[in-house]
């Protein structure tokens, strides 16, 4: 089917997509078309990855545009936000504006009113409808990407609820589901009410197998030979035949230590087949990744770039990420050593998968436990690009004849698992019981189960094996729960459901009704509280994910506790209530880190000693932020004099400075090594740095006029321009931790100067 044939889509989108190389439709595309996705019908694509789910998306949502509509596309990940403003940037180009929404669950995003389509997280989706984003109510077309996540337990729930909500409130919508691994697409499309164009056609083969002695084993039976050489592991050897190739290879592995160490191996491989243009380039990459932050993790990353190899890990900050990202789409780096996280969707094609770890710690079982099926076919369709490739392949790594087999039989024949709804789970039912009567979804129980009958769970459970309504009883005791701690009234009534004002300042907030309810036992037994007891209290709610407690660290915390056990808000539990005693711990530990990073320890001592990357810092000072600033609106709500001390706590975690620092690490540019090197000369405020002395100000910022320059533009100063200044030596540190005559090349030392 030709591109300028298809109804509904403007002419210059056709004459975008020639342009790209793209004049006929792929079989999936056309067979979506066929069945509808640009007349407004509501359709599920389960097809490959690379074989053109996007543009199926894109052919829908200016379809709907065209016809005078508005079009969401929700994502799972942040990332993928920012992917797909870029890929729809020629939109902008041609008159149809493109928004982006990821953050700041208070906001009621009225901005995106005007927008013809809008790029959102799930998350923040469900946040704009519990705020009462009026545009939410016009939608045309909902794009619901990698709709298989349904099926995760964090994620999964609030995708269902959102897409239950948005065509409760929008009967006609219509909602467009894409998906390469939906083991039971024809449920998603009956629960979405959807046609369903199910497809295994590839632009390109994908062949997979097991590498297993001195040969890869096809899934179709077929072999062909890949030696290992003398010394070397068998992903350096399928690393080195790909490359002789042209080739790129993304390794999966189930851990961060093992990405790290997978790379600094595989690096030894890459590292003698780099030209010299390759190098040069590579050179300036590590030096950018140097630049992302100060800690040991930059250094490491960077030295595994210079030789062409690198990792992808939750715990690199977001800079790291999206620098490995290009690189590796660019064919620069050669190899990726990357935990299941960069599975999830985010565009990071290669010549070839290597999953080379397929079994992972799992805490339920205490123990290591084989991936989903699901999982690993996610992994393996990242092998090939169309135009780029002349075929990809995913392998899996067998030690064994019978873990051949196994392999064989476990992945490689297999079809990944049916997605099933993870809406019960406890946390889950929580917030979205609460969000729906708050946001006035239902106003009774009855009201109640009738929402929830829209959901993919009640498609999937609605009874049990003993016939009793299971979804009645899930909701039942969660309604009780909600009445016990205030959020909702007329449990017990007449029927009738409504959210009390503290209930619906807790949906607005985004919180787990139960981290309210921690949050508010703990203020009201503190009247007085500590930065580190504030710290403490955030981190023990189910919203914050609390660092684990290493060998020895159980010790070290118990003792910590007892010595600061007038610090907290509320009692410290007993050491024989051992579960709970455990999770206090874990959170003292997580909190130690937020004190830390508040009284200005150094960025890489705090990764040195939480054994953390600068990714997890910047994930736990994000979350504290956020659940700081809910223990704010909280206690105000109930008016428990708290506000300021909470507002002091939470400031000098946003800025990872102490108290006098606050005021000066808040101008922007400034952050928190800058401010305390302002603070040091003299310039001790935001007043200060407004009236300063601007050799005095070039001496602390080291001598670098551009940045001095834009920090006294931000503070207001009347005459911020730097020509002709000379930098005072009495305000340079006395101990740079890097010397620079010249501002190029600068980037921010450390996450606070953000």
């Amino acid at each position: 089917m030709d591109v300028a044939d298809v109804d509904g889509v403007p002419a210059w989108f056709a004459d975008h997509l020639r342009e790209a190389g793209i004049a006929e439709l792929y079989p999936p595309q056309a067979e979506a078309v066929e069945a509808g996705v640009t007349d407004g019908e509501s359709l599920v694509a389960a097809v490959p990855t690379a074989s053109g789910k996007t543009l199926v998306a894109q052919l829908a949502m200016l379809a709907a545009v065209r016809r005078g509509g508005t079009a969401l596309y929700i994502v799972p990940l942040r990332a993928l936000a920012s992917e797909k403003r870029e890929e729809f940037s020629v939109f902008d180009d041609n008159g149809v504006s493109v928004g982006v929404a990821t953050g700041d669950y208070e906001a009621s995003g009225e901005w995106l009113a005007d927008r013809d389509v809008v790029v959102a997280t799930s998350e923040k989706v469900d946040s704009l409808v519990r705020n009462g984003a009026p545009w939410i109510d016009d939608l045309d077309c909902v794009v619901a990407d990698e709709v298989h996540l349904v099926d995760d337990p964090e994620r999964g729930p609030t995708l269902e609820v959102t897409l239950a909500k948005l065509r409760r409130v929008n009967p006609d919508v219509q909602v467009v589901a894409l998906s390469a691994t939906v083991g039971n697409a024809g449920d998603v499309a009956a629960w979405l009410d959807a046609g369903l164009v199910d497809s295994t056609w590839r632009p390109i083969d994908l062949r997979t197998g097991v590498h297993y002695g001195q040969a890869v084993h096809y899934g179709d039976g077929s072999q062909a030979e890949l030696r290992v050489q003398s010394g070397e592991k068998p992903t350096g050897a399928i690393v080195r035949d790909t490359l002789a190739e042209g080739g790129s290879t993304l390794v999966f592995v189930n851990s961060r230590r093992n990405a790290e160490g997978a790379a600094t191996r595989l690096a030894e491989t890459t590292d003698g087949l780099l030209d010299a243009d390759e190098r040069d380039r590579l050179a300036d990459l590590a030096g950018r990744l140097r630049d992302v932050s100060d800690t040991e993790t930059s250094e490491d990353l960077a030295a595994c770039v210079e030789q062409g190899a690198a990792y992808h890990h939750a715990g690199l900050a977001s800079d790291h990420r999206s620098l490995v990202e290009d690189a590796f789409r660019e064919r620069l780096v050669k190899v990726v050593s990357a935990t299941p996280t960069l599975a999830a969707g985010v565009n990071t094609p290669s010549r070839r998968v290597v999953v080379r770890d397929w079994r992972r710690y799992s805490g339920d079982v205490g123990g290591m436990t084989p991936l989903s099926v699901l999982e690993v076919h996610q992994m393996m369709g990242r092998a090939g690009r169309p135009g780029r490739d002349p075929y990809g392949e995913a392998l899996l790594l067998a030690n064994s004849h019978d873990e051949l087999d196994e392999l064989l039989d476990r992945y490689v024949w297999a079809d990944p698992e049916p997605v099933e709804s993870k809406l019960a789970r406890e946390p889950s039912m929580r917030t979205h019981l609460l969000a729906t009567v708050a946001s006035g979804f239902a106003n009774s129980r009855a009201g109640l189960l009738e929402f929830l009958d829209r959901t993919l769970y009640a498609t999937q459970y609605r009874r049990g094996g003993d016939g009793t309504d299971t979804l009645e009883r899930v909701v039942d005791l969660t309604l009780e729960y909600l009445e016990i701690n205030g959020f909702v009234d007329g449990v017990h009534g007449d029927g009738r459901l409504e959210a009390t004002s503290l209930g619906h300042t807790v949906s607005r907030l985004y919180l787990d009704p139960m981290s309210a309810a921690e949050i508010i036992d703990g203020l009201e037994s503190s009247p007085d509280p500590t930065a580190l007891g504030l710290y403490h209290l955030v981190s023990r709610t189910p919203d914050m994910y609390e660092l684990y407690l290493r060998s020895g660290d159980r010790e070290e915390y118990t003792k910590l506790a007892y010595e600061r056990e007038p610090a907290f808000c509320g009692d410290l539990p007993s050491e024989f209530e051992e579960e709970r005693f455990e999770d206090w711990l874990s959170a003292l530990k997580t909190a130690s880190m937020l004190e830390d990073w508040a009284n200005e320890v150094d960025e890489d001592d705090i990764a040195q000693a939480y054994g953390v990357g600068p990714g997890d810092i910047r994930g736990k000072v994000d979350t504290a932020d956020w659940l700081l600033g809910a223990a704010e609106s909280l206690a105000a709500e109930l008016d428990l004099g708290t506000v300021p001390a909470i507002r002091a706590a939470r400031k000098r975690v946003q800025h990872g400075v102490r108290e006098e620092l606050v005021d000066l690490a808040g101008v922007r540019g400034v952050g928190r090594k800058r401010a305390r090197r302002l603070f040091d000369a003299g310039i001790e405020t935001r007043a200060d740095l407004r009236e300063a002395d601007k050799s005095l100000v070039l001496g602390a910022l080291r001598g670098r006029r551009k940045t001095a320059e834009n920090v006294l533009v931000a503070a207001g100063h009347r005459d911020p321009d730097m020509d002709g200044v000379t930098p005072d030596g009495t305000a340079e540190p006395a101990d740079p931790d890097r010397t620079a005559t010249a501002d190029e090349g600068e980037g921010q030392a450390n996450l606070g100067d953000f």
